[in-house]
């Protein structure tokens, strides 16, 4: 039996006009328009038995009609006019009565549209709360993962579809303090909580230290502490080497491309650094990666030598007919050798330079992938969610480190076998800071190479992408198109709000008038994930993010500053926060 069993005399209205997805419909009965709210629930009667059309209220208007005649009032009193009360509605899906043998399914499908004089009813009390309890029950093809409750009504609990938010990607946007990094953590505990969870999370202020449980384990990239002390993997610190950075990475870090020199000093390094990794695996007895191995391979090599190569080329004198004379690349690489020296010295670098040999080892990849993308019940594996605070890394190479660990989630997932694949999450946190839409640097052009490929492809090889940040107008656009899934919490910026409206469908335009008005922890959430489209005010997490937010105000209010400056002042100089 359906649950939207009404009868004509509860009809709010009828259909005056269709037009695909939106129906105008006439409300002739003044205290019936009163109780209407743009963004309520109505139901429709559709042409086909057994069906009612859900709609969202978009617009409720009252226009008074002026009757044209001949004939002209003389005596110059007010006339009264008729009026019509018209309501707009967008169809956003069906309610079917029985499918199979399923009763009271919604389908977020139109197979039909209502008649003109249809029955219009609104959706609300009981029949609301049945209609709610409908939509929670829905597990569609795929685990739900509970985001919250419907704004419409408190009780009813708001699923997502696990399968669909990682596999079409999704975006996570919202102004600060709007509830965004709220809203982060609770998908993040909810996907912990899976026996076989999989995910990294780039962490860039390390917001997410307070994130507790099994299903978690926290790493952070070396700082110059670290690497004064030696920590490894072991103690939850990784080591990033410089050999596992691509030829057009090295280049972009190395080389300025503003010199004359530059596509000489790109080729001869190009030429030292193959020789260094052809001297590696000869050394190691590794015929069959020797025979076709590239450039851009993960082999490890001696940056030394590749120093010591073209230290050689810069000063080399050969002979000439009369005597010696400077070689072709005489004084030519100096600003290349002078680069290569600065960043090796540069204690803020020591993880892509590590003073530890086994960083500088064969197998050294082997467990550095396995401590990264062993999901939770893998051998090897530790916590399904991998938090990495990027929080020391400078800013100027931070979309280069960060593109480093994506495509290397992203290869290992390609070169596994089709049927061998477990697939991974990449929780880009703070993304506008290293996928950017102005490049403004070839190290950003290197990372939005690399996620541009993950979101295009990404499905493809198991790999799901949620973009989060609070600006998403200045994120990669091409990164920003491919995410299915819309959770957007408070904007005010306007520029925001347009990326928002054009990743909207048409028919649901009218929902990014909100985005101001959001409260904190609610958000609008549409996409593939989610079967009804609406406002959802999203549950706290049991362990809050560390956004940083100080009370200005009380802090100030307080007798006592709890500030060190001298401790502050000697970590900016050493370049490490003193823990």
């Amino acid at each position: 039996m359906t649950i939207l069993n009404y009868e004509d005399s509860e009809a709010l209205g009828h259909v005056q006009s269709v037009d695909t997805a939106t129906v105008v419909v006439r409300v002739d009965d003044t205290e019936a328009l009163r109780t209407l709210q743009v963004n309520r629930l109505v139901a429709l009667q559709s042409s086909r038995a057994g069906q009612h059309l859900i709609g969202i209220i978009q617009k409720i208007t009252r226009t008074a009609l002026e009757e044209r005649s001949g004939s002209v009032e003389l005596d110059g009193s007010d006339q009264a006019f008729p009026e019509v009360n018209l309501c707009r509605i967008t169809l956003i899906g069906t309610l079917v009565a029985r499918l199979g043998n399923q009763s009271n399914v919604f389908r977020r499908t139109l197979e039909t549209v209502p008649e003109i004089e249809a029955n219009c009813f609104a959706l609300e009390g009981e029949k609301l709360t049945r209609f709610m309890e409908v939509i929670s029950a829905v597990t569609a093809d795929g685990q739900r993962l509970s985001l919250g409750h419907y704004s419409l009504d408190p009780a009813a609990e708001a699923f997502l579809n696990g399968n669909k938010l990682f596999q079409r990607h999704a975006l996570v946007v919202g102004s600060t303090g709007s509830g965004k990094s709220w809203t982060t953590a609770r998908l993040l505990e909810q996907l912990s909580e899976l026996k076989s969870a999989n995910a990294i999370v780039f962490d860039i202020h390390g917001e997410y230290g307070s994130m507790a449980g099994d299903g978690f384990e926290h790493l952070r990239i070396a700082g110059p502490a670290d690497i004064e002390a030696e920590r490894g993997l072991v103690d939850g610190v990784l080591h990033l080497p410089y050999w596992l950075l691509t030829y057009e990475a090295l280049v972009s870090m190395f080389v300025d491309r503003s010199d004359t020199n530059a596509p000489n000093q790109a080729m001869l390094m190009s030429r030292a650094i193959n020789e260094a990794k052809r001297d590696f695996l000869s050394a190691g007895n590794h015929v069959e990666v020797l025979a076709n191995f590239t450039i851009d391979s993960p082999v490890p090599f001696s940056i030394e030598k590749v120093l010591e190569q073209l230290s050689g080329l810069n000063t080399e004198m050969v002979q000439g007919s009369r005597g010696d004379k400077q070689g072709d690349f005489f004084g030519k690489l100096s600003r290349l050798i002078q680069r290569l020296e600065a960043k090796v010295t540069d204690r803020r670098l020591g993880f892509l330079f590590p003073s530890m040999a086994e960083a500088k080892s064969y197998p050294w990849l082997d467990t550095l992938v396995t401590r990264l993308m062993a999901g939770s019940t893998a051998k090897g594996g530790k916590g399904g969610v991998k938090i990495i605070d990027f929080s020391e890394v400078p800013s100027d190479v931070l979309p280069l480190i960060v593109g480093l660990v994506a495509r290397l989630a992203f290869s290992v997932q390609q070169w596994l076998p089709s049927g061998e694949r477990h697939p991974i999450a990449l929780f880009c946190d703070e993304a506008h800071l290293y996928i950017p839409q102005d490049v403004a640097t070839s190290a950003a052009e290197n990372a939005i190479t690399v996620f541009e490929r993950v979101a295009k492809e990404g499905r493809k090889y198991g790999v799901g992408l949620v973009v989060i940040s609070q600006r998403p107008s200045e994120v990669n656009r091409t990164v920003v198109s491919q995410c299915s899934n819309l959770v957007a919490m408070r904007l005010t910026n306007g520029d925001d709000q347009s990326v928002v409206r054009r990743l909207l469908p048409d028919s649901l335009g009218g929902f990014s008038d909100l985005l101001p008005v959001l409260d904190t922890g609610e958000a609008l959430v549409v996409g593939d994930a989610i079967l009804l489209p609406t406002r959802i005010r999203v549950s706290k997490p049991r362990n809050e993010p560390l956004s940083g937010t100080i009370d200005f105000w009380d802090e100030w209010s307080d007798a006592a500053s709890k500030s060190d400056l001298t401790k502050a002042v000697e970590s900016w100089r050493r370049q490490s926060v003193q823990r």
